[in-house]
C-alpha cells in the first residue's frame, strides 16, 4: 500500500496504515488519512480525493482561516473542531538555546490542554466505524494534526518510535511547503527557522512530557473506555479488547 498519496496542489496528504502494534496487529490501510489544508484541491485533484471514497473531513483549523482560506470539498461529512486555543508568538516563545524541537513541544502541549474538547470530540469522531474513511487536516498537516495523529496511534498501540517517526514524515514535504509560502510572499524571507520543520525531538518531547496517553485522555479528555474499544475494533485488524500502555 502507498502511505504518501501524491497531489499536485496538496502537500502533505498520508495514509496513517499500516503500522504494526506493540500487541501484534496492524493499522488498517484506507481508513484514516492526514493531510494539510484541503481547501486546496481543485481540478484533477477533486478526482483523486473522490476516488478515496472518505466520508468524513475534520479541519482542525481556527474558524476564521476556514473562512479566510475555505474547506474541503462538499460531500463528505465535515467537521470543524479548533484545538489550537492560543495563536504561536515566535517572536516571544521561540528561544534559539532553547530550539526549535523544544519550541513546538510546547506548542503541541498547549493543543493537548487547551483543546482538550475538541480532541475529544475528534477522537470520538473517528473511532466511529461508520465515519471511516476520516482525513484528519490542519494547515500544512504537521502541527495540530500531528499532536491528534500521535494520540490515536498510540491508543492503537504503534510503538511511540514509529508515532515520532510518522510526524517526522512531513518533513519530506517541508520544501514543498516553504515554496508556496515564498511564493504566497514574493521577496519575503521565510518568517523562522522552524517553518515548515518536524524535527523528530519535538514528538518525542511531547509524548514523553504527556505521558501515557491512555492515561492523558482519562484524566484530561474524559475519554469512556468504550471509545478506546471502538478505535481498535475498526482501526486494527484482526482487532481484541486487550489493555494498552500507550
Amino acid at each position: 500500500m502507498i502511505r504518501h498519496i501524491e497531489f499536485a496542489r496538496l502537500h502533505n496528504f498520508r495514509d496513517v496504515g499500516g503500522y504494526s502494534t506493540e500487541d501484534g496487529l496492524e493499522v488498517r490501510w484506507q481508513r484514516l488519512y492526514r493531510s494539510d489544508s484541503l481547501h486546496w484541491l481543485a481540478d484533477d485533484d477533486l478526482g483523486r480525493f473522490e476516488a478515496l471514497g472518505v466520508r468524513t473531513v475534520i479541519d482542525l483549523r481556527h474558524p476564521e482561516e476556514v473562512e479566510r482560506r475555505g474547506r474541503a470539498p462538499h460531500g463528505p461529512l465535515y467537521h470543524n473542531f479548533s484545538v489550537e486555543h492560543r495563536r504561536w508568538n515566535v517572536e516571544r516563545d521561540y528561544l534559539p538555546d532553547a530550539g526549535i524541537a523544544r519550541f513546538f513541544a510546547d506548542r503541541y502541549h498547549e493543543v493537548a490542554h487547551d483543546g482538550k474538547v475538541e480532541i475529544r470530540s475528534a477522537l470520538e469522531m473517528i473511532a466511529e466505524a461508520g465515519n471511516a474513511p476520516v482525513v484528519v487536516h490542519c494547515a500544512a498537516g504537521k502541527d495540530r494534526t500531528g499532536v491528534l495523529t500521535a494520540l490515536v496511534l498510540r491508543l492503537l498501540s504503534v510503538p511511540e518510535e514509529d508515532v515520532i517517526a510518522d510526524y517526522a514524515l512531513t518533513g519530506l514535504a517541508t520544501p514543498r511547503l516553504i515554496a508556496y509560502w515564498q511564493r504566497e510572499n514574493p521577496g519575503e524571507p521565510v518568517p523562522w527557522p522552524g517553518f515548515g520543520q518536524a524535527p523528530a525531538e519535538a514528538m518525542r518531547l511531547f509524548l514523553t512530557e504527556l505521558g501515557p496517553v491512555r492515561d492523558y485522555c482519562a484524566r484530561i479528555l474524559k475519554i469512556d473506555e468504550k471509545v478506546i474499544t471502538s478505535l481498535r475494533q475498526h482501526l486494527l485488524k484482526n482487532p481484541d479488547i486487550r489493555t494498552i500502555s500507550g
